[in-house]
């Protein structure tokens, strides 16, 4: 279906395809709803947006769920969930439509589901797969640039976002609850829909007793929780899963059991270990803003970037950005491949090159061997960071083709070569 979408892209002028795209999508949302039966009405539907931290937020909301012995189901970028059955996304996008969400839902409530969890983008808001979804609480996790081209602008991008709190207010759920980071100059417009509760959350609703750059220490409601991830965003995202299940009067502590079981979350500050002197981390960090906490997470130790940029085609604007950002926090640089689609991959990497100002960048086109070189770069204490990708299972390349990927894979398997070496 994709190839045969795609010929007709090419095949009929851009006008007359965008102007029919959407009445194409809201048809098929329309008659997936229909097909399999309205499933949200019979699910308690939690949607989950915002620029970053939407994986992160969903798993939290799914840990703590489940700490309290709830039997839930997860739709995200990185996975998706059905009570004890869980596979890979591998769409290379967080909602996939034809049907497909409708399907799952039907299938969540099929095997007994009490909670849903989807993560929803701009892009699925973009083509309706949002859609004949009946939600009963939306969080929102921040508002930043991104997908500029897509959208034409950030206030199209922003109207996209709201379209997922307009989908909440036409919801027939009895209590409906919106729930907001008011640490985000944006949240004011998440707050203010006519239903039965608006809820922020802040970094100010918590003591943050420790930090390092494997785990956090907070007091929320008088109780400690240890957050088994680092960095202030990830006591955001998980303020945002605390703050649902309070409002669902869901005890504190089976909440912080959920919390302190989640020992990874993929291609989000994923620890990749090998019995290497050197730590090395796998993020999905791609925005300016995410990169840059990142960096500074791990501002004690010497740092060594693999960096690549946006997708062809897309956010060009930000390249030399964080190109900048990689010079002022790190030591050494790296720029390689990533998802070029259509556009001349070189010329994306120099655009990102652009930025670096301070130190000299290396141009590893190859993306495999640049992470085998930097960990050759790396000594003990030192931090290798591998951004942009996190769990994307493909490097896609002109005409729709594609290679099969993963940032976490690739790295073990270099490190665990790059040790042998030293052991022979």
């Amino acid at each position: 279906m994709e190839k045969i979408l795609r010929t007709i892209e090419k095949l009929v002028p851009k006008k007359i395809y965008r102007f029919f795209q959407p009445a194409y999508h809201l048809t098929l949302a329309i008659v997936g709803t229909l097909i399999y039966r309205k499933p949200s009405r019979h699910i308690y539907v939690i949607g989950i947006t915002g620029t970053k931290g939407k994986s992160s937020t969903t798993e939290f909301v799914n840990a703590v769920l489940e700490g309290a012995g709830k039997k839930t189901a997860v739709l995200s970028t990185i996975r998706f969930k059905i009570g004890e059955h869980s596979r890979a996304n591998k769409y290379k996008m967080t909602m996939p439509g034809r049907f497909f969400t409708q399907k799952f839902l039907r299938d969540a409530v099929n095997a007994g589901c009490e909670y849903a969890i989807i993560e929803m983008t701009s892009e699925g808001a973009r083509f309706f797969r949002h859609t004949g979804i009946e939600m009963d609480a939306l969080i929102f996790t921040n508002l930043s640039p991104e997908h500029i081209e897509s959208h034409g602008s950030f206030e199209e991008y922003k109207k996209a976002k709201l379209r997922i709190l307009n989908q909440l207010e036409k919801s027939n759920k009895s209590i409906r609850l919106s729930i907001a980071n008011i640490d985000n100059e944006h949240a004011p417009s998440f707050l203010v829909a006519p239903i039965e509760k608006n809820v922020g959350y802040s970094l100010k609703h918590v003591h943050i007793l420790s930090e390092t750059n494997t785990s956090s220490t907070i007091e929320y409601l008088g109780t400690k929780i240890t957050i088994p991830l680092p960095g202030k965003f990830n006591i955001s995202n998980a303020l945002a899963a605390l703050t649902l299940v309070h409002e669902l009067g869901i005890n504190i502590e089976d909440a912080k059991k959920g919390i302190e079981s989640l020992s990874l979350i993929r291609g989000r500050v994923e620890r990749i270990e090998a019995g290497q002197e050197f730590t090395v981390i796998v993020d999905y960090a791609h925005t300016d803003d995410s990169l840059r906490k990142l960096y500074e997470t791990f501002s004690s130790s010497r740092k060594i970037a693999v960096l690549g940029a946006t997708g062809g085609g897309r956010d060009s604007w930000k390249r030399p950005v964080l190109g900048k950002i990689a010079d002022e926090y790190c030591n050494e640089i790296i720029i390689t491949n990533e998802d070029p689609y259509d556009e001349d991959p070189m010329k994306i990497i120099n655009e990102v090159a652009g930025g670096v100002t301070i130190h000299t960048p290396q141009i590893i086109m190859n993306r495999r061997e640049a992470i085998a070189h930097a960990f050759t770069l790396a000594r003990n204490g030192d931090t290798v960071l591998i951004t942009g990708k996190g769990t994307d299972p493909y490097i896609m390349g002109p005409n729709g083709t594609k290679e099969v990927w993963d940032d976490a894979t690739v790295a073990r398997d270099e490190l665990e070569k790059l040790l042998r070496r030293q052991n022979a």
